[in-house]
């Protein structure tokens, strides 16, 4: 009999498992099938004999080049499960930059798909296996009849070890590897439970990239709290809708144009609905209050990978008095706004940093940790500023301050004038090189108005410095997978 501990020292799964193994835990939305806590973790435990047989380093790292499906569930689980740390590639990505990630993880193994599998097979320099039938003589099946009917011994855990590695989105630089802990997943599963809630029957859509935290951190909270995940492949606004109610959904993570989407096609949450977590890039108050007005239970969130997620999050009360706040930190999360070097007071703006058990301890590489770290914590590399009780409201990017012709341009500022311009949906402002004035501002804009009437409209509202000299009407903004702005992106689109 093991001995009682007082911290997961094993994965979550297989804690759970003891604990209440019939309860549902996985949910195919394509199929419908169901896998219990007992189902899931005998899953786990055929991954992980395939991944001890084919992977030769102890504790070492396994890749994944997998797209969102119920399989990511069992995979995770069972990397964990060997010691091994597990890491998520992007499926979206080019092959040359998959290959530097590869090589800046130093994989013992690559799992991929069936869709994926050629790529894997191009860029992988180490054994490559799939979790479907393989095409190839090159790939390796991942679960074979043999293993799946072994039982694996849960490796033994601190909370201080690396369990994950994931890629920032890289919409301003090179995408980082960031490490996160056992205690980093565990800690913030546990925030995030006394901020949103948790009940025995509660069910969490997946349907955001599970490349990313916030596709990935709902297997994390549903193993810890006994909950179940339903996982969409594809996000589609009328199927989506349908899901949520057909499978009895209580939360979901959306990003503010899925959201959009949905509430665009006259979407109406059911009774279940508890919680839908709006996060992976700035929310348009305007979309907060479209929200509300529909009794969509709308959770302004701030998160990002390097804190395994959430930092600060609004409840639906909150955010219907500030639609723009995204709430206060979660519990043992503290968040510091520097304003030149110093601690600023309520309401003044500045850097924001952030300390606690959810941080990550830092990147694959020694000097973008050592650069991001600081007295105060970690360094966002966000701006913004909380109020007398602690609200947090973000405002932009550091760098998205625009220096031209030694003047400041705040881009938050010149991109919420824009959106109160008829006929303006979305807008994107960058500084653009320019060899008189250093930078010139630039505006991407989304809507019908034209380029003139955004400028009049400007012109109108803005400082003369602040007006943009150079504006592009486009169908879409550009959009990393988490759904944040490619700024990079559009600065190619205003230069071409």
């Amino acid at each position: 009999m093991r001995e009682p501990v007082e911290w997961p020292t094993r994965d979550l799964l297989s804690h759970r498992a003891e604990t209440t193994p019939e309860r549902t835990a996985v949910v195919d939305a394509e199929t419908g099938a169901e896998r219990s806590y007992r189902e899931f973790d005998a899953a786990a435990d055929s991954v992980a004999a395939a991944v001890d047989g084919l992977a030769d380093t102890a504790g070492g790292r396994v890749a994944t080049l997998v797209d969102t499906r119920p399989a990511v569930g069992r995979l995770l689980y069972g990397v964990w499960r060997t010691g091994r740390t597990y890491a998520a590639l992007n499926v979206d990505l080019a092959a040359d930059t998959l290959g530097a990630q590869l090589d800046a993880l130093d994989a013992d193994l690559l799992v991929c798909e069936r869709a994926t599998e050629e790529l894997a097979a191009t860029v992988a320099d180490c054994p490559v296996a799939s979790v479907d039938e393989p095409t190839t003589g090159a790939v390796e099946r991942l679960e074979t009849v043999e293993s799946s009917t072994v039982a694996v011994e849960p490796a033994e855990r601190s909370r201080d070890e690396t369990a994950l590695i994931l890629f920032t989105s890289g919409t301003t630089s090179e995408p980082k590897g960031v490490r996160l802990t056992v205690g980093n997943l565990v800690a913030s599963a546990t925030a995030s439970a006394f901020r949103l809630g948790v009940r025995p029957g509660d069910r969490w859509l997946v349907c955001l990239p599970t490349y990313h935290m916030g596709g990935l951190a709902p297997f994390v909270r549903a193993a810890l709290y006994g909950t179940a995940v339903v996982v969409q492949r594809e996000f589609e606004p009328a199927a989506t809708a349908r899901l949520l109610d057909d499978h009895g959904v209580t939360g979901v993570s959306l990003v503010p144009t899925m959201c959009k989407r949905l509430v665009d096609a006259g979407w109406a949450p059911g009774d279940s609905l508890g919680a839908v977590l709006l996060g992976g890039g700035p929310a348009d108050p305007d979309l907060v209050e479209r929200c509300l007005a529909r009794e969509i239970p709308v959770c302004p969130t701030y998160g990002m990978t390097e804190t395994a997620s959430q930092i600060a999050t609004a409840l639906p009360e909150t955010a219907r008095r500030y639609p723009d706040t995204v709430g206060q930190p979660l519990v043992c999360t503290d968040v510091t706004v520097l304003a030149d070097g110093d601690p600023a007071g309520p309401n003044e703006t500045g850097e924001i940093v952030v300390s606690g058990p959810t941080v990550t301890p830092g990147y694959l590489d020694d000097d973008a940790t050592a650069a991001a770290f600081g007295p105060h914590g970690f360094h966002t590399g966000d701006r913004g500023y909380r109020d007398e009780d602690g609200r947090l409201w973000v405002v932009g990017r550091v760098d998205d301050r625009i220096l031209t012709g030694g003047e400041n341009v705040e881009a938050g500022t010149v991109a919420a004038v824009i959106g109160e311009c008829n006929g303006v949906e979305d807008a994107a402002i960058v500084g653009m090189p320019d060899e008189e004035w250093g930078q010139r501002v630039g505006a991407l804009v989304v809507g019908t108005a034209d380029e003139e009437t955004i400028l009049a409209h400007c012109r109108d509202e803005l400082a003369p410095y602040e007006v943009p000299k150079t504006v592009r009407v486009v169908d879409a903004l550009p959009r990393t997978p988490s759904g944040t702005v490619d700024r990079d992106a559009v600065r190619r689109l205003l230069q071409s």
